[in-house]
């Protein structure tokens, strides 16, 4: 054999070889997740969180069952799979917990302002995610289908989609650099293409989840707020435009996926 031959060989059996152990460990991480979701501690928060949506609390000692997510006063199920939209009380485009707290002001007293400026897990920031763990399970196994009827929501959408694409901070990252095509992935961790329907269950429709490394669970604004920091690029504040922004954009992407939340993380 020719040695140009040999080398060609070789090429292709590394080649196999790379790919056979990447799908080999992405079966076993999928194992993984799937054994670890009998005893997902996300229940947990789902539990705390049903506990604090009936509860009454704050200056007016009120609940929220009175919360209108975008499908009437107290209705959860389905709420999830058609956020962010656009609210006509707030004139404005909001995700699950950017919701919550205006929920939380309008109608239990709260300072809104006040929540959105604590450190994520602190206080009532930590009952944010709580709440939202257990209205975004009410939805589970239903389809993504955000509304696009409104000129805001078409807007945010093309917002978003620039989002998603636009370049810098330090390292001239985007969230295209990581999920913008197929076949990524960094670490163990395969990385989804979000400028389409990654499938069910994938992106968007996985949080919020509970992150096994760190023992905390964590909402979209969250996910969002970690991965421009991964970029290097300033925090977002929460439920800032940008994030209400890519929420619809990866949202509306997904349409026709699954939702498997509350799900389970590395």
């Amino acid at each position: 054999m020719k040695k140009s031959a040999l080398v060609m060989a070789s090429l292709l059996v590394a080649a196999w070889g790379a790919a056979h152990a990447q799908t080999s460990t992405a079966d076993a991480i999928a194992k993984y997740r799937e054994m670890l979701q009998d005893g997902n501690p996300a229940e947990l928060y789902e539990m705390k969180g049903e506990e604090l949506w009936k509860q009454k609390r704050g200056p007016k000692m009120a609940s929220l069952e009175q919360c209108d997510l975008g499908k009437g006063p107290g209705v959860i199920s389905g709420a999830f799979v058609e956020l962010p939209r656009f609210f006509k009380d707030t004139g404005r485009m909001q995700d699950m917990e950017s919701r919550l707290l205006t929920c939380m002001e309008t109608l239990q007293g709260f300072d809104a302002k006040k929540i959105a400026e604590l450190d994520f897990g602190k206080g009532e920031m930590a009952n944010v995610t709580a709440i939202a763990t257990y209205v975004a399970t009410a939805s589970k196994g239903m389809r993504f289908n955000l509304p696009q009827a409104h000129q805001q929501e078409k807007t945010m959408y093309e917002v978003g989609k620039r989002l998603f694409f636009a370049r810098a901070g330090t390292h001239d990252f985007s969230c295209a650099t990581c999920h913008g095509s197929d076949d990524k992935r960094i670490r163990l961790q395969d990385l989804p293409n979000l400028t389409g329907n990654p499938g069910d269950g994938v992106g968007f429709a996985a949080w919020p989840a509970y992150r096994v490394s760190n023992a905390q669970m964590w909402g979209m604004q969250l996910r969002l707020n970690d991965c421009y920091r991964q970029q290097r690029f300033p925090e977002p504040k929460f439920g800032s435009e940008a994030t209400i922004a890519l929420g619809v954009y990866m949202g509306v992407n997904a349409k026709g996926a699954q939702s498997i939340v509350p799900s389970i993380k590395r």
